[in-house]
Parts: structure tokens; C-alpha cells; sequence
């Protein structure tokens, strides 16, 4: 009985080792969720303001990986920032909506972001619908967008 009672509690501690281990991933997957879900609440509120803050979303080493751009072109905030300032002042975007359809990683420095994406011009009028993935890097400030990359659902023209 004594030579089965040890590998029995060995595989009930390695169990409960596995299983608080996959709670606090879990648990680290869902406040990933709820950032990204606060962050994107307040994205299209930023772009609106036009005063770059919406930069701060991201993090200092950023990328947009932009069609029909190198993927270099849009890196850091700076970067960023000109992007979205042409997008607003040049193109006429002036506001949009994000749906998050998938969230998954170990949520412990990176998780992915799945979604769709609508864009709108200053009459509230539909000027894109895409899809979106971001990968997000948790910082000493919170969960950042870290790579940034979409694409409209329209054909190239």
C-alpha cells in the first residue's frame, strides 16, 4: 500500500501544481481582456481629440503595419502619430469601431487581438470595413499595443 500511496500523492501535487498554474493564467488572460476592452473604449475618443494622445496606446517601439507600406514606415510613436494625424486631417476618418472577436496568448508579457474594423468620415458616414490583429505587450504602464496590422475587406483598386 506504502509503494503506491507515494506515486499517488506525487501525481495529485504535480495535478494541483498544473492546475493553480493554468488559474493564473487565466487570470492573467482575462485583465489582458479587460485592457484591451478599456483601450479600444477609448481609442476612436482619442483619434477624435487629433492631438496625438492617442499614441499612448502604443508602445514607445510600436509598429503599423500598414498596406501597401514597408513594414518599417510607421514605426514608433512619432510615426504613429503622423499616420493618424494624415488619416484625420488628409483622408477625412474621423471616428470608428472596433470588434474584438478573439483574445488568446498566455497573458503574461503578449496576447493577440482579433477583430473587425469600421471607419467613418466626418458625416458618420461607412469609408472602410477590415479586419485587424494586434499584438499587445504588457509594459510597466499596463497592456500597450506593441504590432499593429490591418487591412481593408474592399478589393485592392
Amino acid at each position: 500500500m506504502k509503494t503506491l500511496l507515494y506515486p499517488m500523492l506525487l501525481v495529485m501535487s504535480i495535478s494541483a501544481t498544473i492546475c493553480a498554474g493554468q488559474s493564473k493564467q487565466q487570470a492573467s488572460l482575462d485583465e489582458a481582456k479587460k485592457a484591451i476592452a478599456e483601450s479600444n473604449a477609448k481609442y476612436f475618443v482619442l483619434y477624435a481629440k487629433n492631438d496625438g494622445s492617442l499614441v499612448n496606446l502604443y508602445t514607445e517601439d510600436a509598429c503599423l503595419f500598414v498596406p501597401g507600406a514597408a513594414p518599417t514606415a510607421f514605426c514608433g510613436r512619432a510615426a504613429i502619430g503622423k499616420f493618424f494625424k494624415e488619416g484625420y486631417e488628409v483622408v477625412g476618418l474621423k471616428s470608428g469601431k472596433f470588434t474584438t472577436t478573439n483574445v488568446y496568448g498566455d497573458g503574461i508579457e503578449y496576447v493577440t487581438e482579433e477583430g473587425l474594423s469600421q471607419m467613418f468620415d466626418a458625416n458618420g458616414k461607412l469609408y472602410d470595413e477590415g479586419k485587424y490583429m494586434v499584438l499587445w505587450k504588457k509594459t510597466k504602464e499596463g497592456w500597450k499595443m506593441y504590432k499593429d496590422i490591418f487591412n481593408s475587406n474592399q478589393a485592392p483598386k
